[in-house]
């Protein structure tokens, strides 16, 4: 078997998955496209309520755009920024309903693993010449699809971190599980009954944190009776709120200031040096029960916005080369070390550094990234197009890589030059995205 007439297999019809998508079909690549949910952006549905801090003009793929202005497709201002709900309305959904790439799009087909036809992990002899072998379960029942090359970008909503501090779920949270929501849900719209006039936790300190507890000092004042506790990890909360108005995205920098002006006014109740260890549930409650024994609750409901982390269990078998501590592709995580990098220093990466000991193989988009929260859009959009350059044989196009990021204006580069003592974690970053949530 050689894969060279097979289709490139994109796992995922997020905003990343549809731009390379994009980019095959502009290079006559055939392909197929797997997507888990029954239409195209199915985890972006989840938070669609959420206005993106980046504008239009960094939430399109350039060959995206190229193929539906082509269709007549009236681009949104350049200069607004929609919720996720728009993304999908104005952007995803025509993209994905065009006729190159709708013909490719299998919906309701989950990928449960990858491996190479008629072999396995351990097998090295002539493996870049057998072809992809993905296995999928759908309403259809268990399929499988050859494939030449695979470009996984399923990123990692799906895989939220646990609200246990210590990488692991806290004492008592899987049976707190019904009372814990991880993201940002709907609490002004779709979810308002589960919150208002409840007793609310958020914890995590990033935007999506943000977000939610923006949300919720909103429904302090509609639903009155509604309290809001924010609980996050560091000591220090100064940067947490981000460079507000040294920000290069204004939208990213008002979220901080909002963020802290709800606390400021004691709309939100800010704990700090926070790590969960227990939760304890109650007939009144859960109660959060930190390492240093602190205690603070109960509450009804958990928001967990503590970030996400990449699902590797469907590439089990192929030879995937992973950092150890971020969980991104080995190469990447010099450049994308959160203690090290906000979004604006990230340097540009490509196909070069997102390439596996598997030929042919790549991870893109939030997952790229493993646990590093400072993920966004256009950064994914650029490891796309360089990865397409590269399966077309187009190296000079793979390797011009070009990718300019908005500073956050809090970069902790600065801070280490400064001579800080202790590098802090720069969760003023984007989570996710999915956790494109935040973008």
């Amino acid at each position: 078997m050689t894969p060279t007439n097979l289709p490139v297999a994109v796992i995922g019809a997020g905003p990343v998955g549809l731009a390379a998508a994009a980019h095959l079909h502009e290079r006559c690549i055939p392909f197929v496209v797997f997507e888990v949910g029954d239409d195209a952006a199915t985890s972006i549905r989840e938070w669609s309520h959420v206005q993106l801090f980046s504008p239009w003009s960094h939430n399109i793929d350039p060959a995206a755009r190229r193929l539906l202005e082509a269709d007549g497709w009236i681009a949104p201002n350049d200069q607004e920024h929609p919720t996720g709900g728009e993304l999908i309305q104005r952007y995803l959904q025509p993209l994905a309903s065009m006729p190159a790439i709708g013909s490719a799009l299998r919906t309701n087909r989950l990928v449960v693993g990858i491996t190479r036809a008629g072999t396995d992990k351990v097998t090295t002899s002539a493996r870049g010449e057998a072809p992809f072998l993905i296995s999928t379960e759908s309403p259809f029942g268990p399929e499988r699809t050859l494939a030449r090359a695979v470009i996984d970008a399923t990123g990692t909503w799906f895989t939220p971190n646990p609200v246990g501090a210590d990488g692991r779920p806290a004492i008592g949270e899987h049976h707190a599980a019904d009372l814990i929501e991880a993201g940002i849900p709907d609490v002004l719209g779709r979810d308002r009954r589960r919150y208002a006039k409840r007793r609310v936790a958020v914890v995590g300190s990033g935007h999506s944190a943000q977000n939610a507890v923006l949300d919720l000092a909103v429904l302090t004042e509609r639903a009155p009776g509604t309290e809001v506790t924010w609980i996050v990890r560091r000591a220090d909360p100064g940067q947490m709120f981000g460079g507000t108005a040294n920000d290069q995205l204004p939208e990213r920098g008002k979220l901080g200031a909002d963020a802290q002006h709800v606390v400021d006014h004691g709309t939100v109740q800010l704990v700090t040096g926070f790590r969960t260890e227990r939760i304890a549930s109650g007939p009144d409650g859960v109660t959060l029960i930190a390492v240093d024994g602190r205690k603070v609750g109960p509450f009804d409901r958990i928001v967990n916005a503590t970030g996400f982390r990449p699902d590797l269990e469907m590439l089990s078998e192929l030879r995937v080369d992973v950092d150890p501590v971020l969980q991104s592709a080995r190469s990447l995580a010099p450049m994308i070390d959160p203690n090290v990098h906000s979004c604006g220093s990230v340097p540009p990466h490509g196909a070069a550094e997102l390439a596996h000991p598997e030929p042919n193989f790549y991870i893109v988009g939030a997952k790229s990234y493993g646990r590093a929260p400072t993920f966004l859009l256009a950064t994914g959009y650029e490891q796309v197009r360089s990865v397409v350059a590269k399966l077309a044989g187009d190296q000079a196009a793979a390797e011009d890589v070009q990718l300019i990021l908005p500073e956050t204006g809090v970069c902790s580069l600065d801070r280490m030059r400064a001579g800080s003592a202790t590098v802090e974690r720069d969760l003023a970053a984007v989570s996710n995205a999915a956790n494109a949530c935040c973008n």
